[in-house]
């Protein structure tokens, strides 16, 4: 099952206490060294959208903390930096105030979250001509502690939307090699699947029902998935009953989850084309190119249609 919400605490590396140290020698005074700087926390985007499964088991994460002061003005070490690495598409929010702190939307970005605190300054620092023996350091400061929301939204070039059992993942598999789970039945595909098609990322999104923008079925957990499309293709099943009630339904979810979803630009699909008379394919063409006039009816079993779709995807 696929990750793609979940609040984890990150918490940086506290800085190491400075050191109260006096020389061996008479009066050879202070020498105590500072502590070492806690270590940084970076989030890293990369291609795996399953990163955030990781955090499953495991929700919050430390960096190093700095090593005390040694004698003999000895700085200590500084405490290791943490990367965590979450897919590209992740969006960063602050838990307390909701705000939006960043989003991954580059592979490799790098981003400073936490700061690791400052060392403390050991009593040699704390030497002055009246305080010669400063029996005191400072401890180290805490390193900065967030407690965030990670919420994924797939950032593909196409994306395959449409009620249940309209084809999607059929389609997918055929275009990608991908190896999504099919059957009859709605609801098959439970979770976000990916696939590659020549440098493009094609996303198979599960099935949308009617009301899904307000919580019902599976949609609500994927219609934010929807949002980092570059194009969409509608699939509509040539088996439909009424195909103009499955495009409105889809089209209506889209815009009451947010409006700007219906500006990305579409394509309807005419899936399991193989199945019905070529005279049900040209009557739905006709009803459907009302609202949208980029049609194309497609079949897995249809060599000369699948070849047909790889071109637009081109």
């Amino acid at each position: 099952m696929l990750v793609d919400e979940i609040d984890i605490t990150l918490i940086a590396g506290k800085g190491g206490s400075g050191l109260i140290s006096f020389g061996k020698k008479k009066h050879s005074g202070p020498d105590g060294g500072n502590g070492g700087k806690g270590g940084d926390l970076y989030l890293v985007a990369r291609s795996d959208i399953t990163l955030l499964n990781q955090f499953s088991r495991k929700v919050v994460f430390s960096a190093e903390n700095g090593n005390p002061g040694g004698k003999n003005l000895k700085t200590g070490k500084n405490g290791n930096d943490l990367e965590i690495k979450l897919p590209i598409g992740t969006s960063v929010i602050d838990k307390e105030s909701g705000e939006l702190l960043f989003e991954l939307n580059k592979i490799d970005q790098h981003e400073l979250i936490c700061s690791g605190g400052k060392g403390g300054r050991g009593n040699y620092k704390f030497r002055n001509p009246r305080r010669t023996t400063p029996l005191f350091a400072q401890p180290g400061l805490d390193g900065e502690k967030k407690e965030v929301s990670l919420i994924l939204k797939l950032i593909a070039d196409f994306g395959l939307i449409g009620l249940p059992n309209a084809g999607k993942s059929s389609l997918l598999n055929e275009l990608t090699n991908s190896k999504a789970i099919t059957a009859n039945y709605p609801f098959t595909t439970l979770h976000p699947n990916l696939g590659v098609y020549k440098g493009k990322v094609i996303a198979d999104i599960p099935g949308l029902i009617e009301g899904a923008s307000s919580g019902k079925g599976l949609g609500i957990s994927f219609l934010k998935h929807i949002e980092k499309v570059g194009v969409i293709f509608h699939c509509i099943s040539s088996e439909s009953e009424n195909p103009l009630k499955d495009y409105k339904t889809v089209r209506h979810e889209l815009k009451n989850y947010n409006d700007k979803l219906l500006n990305i630009p579409e394509t309807i699909l005419i899936t399991k084309s193989d199945l019905v008379n070529p005279k049900v394919i040209a009557g739905m063409k006709i009803k459907l190119g009302k609202y949208n006039k980029n049609i194309i009816q497609v079949s897995i079993y249809d060599w000369d249609s699948i070849q047909g779709l790889k071109a637009v995807l081109e």
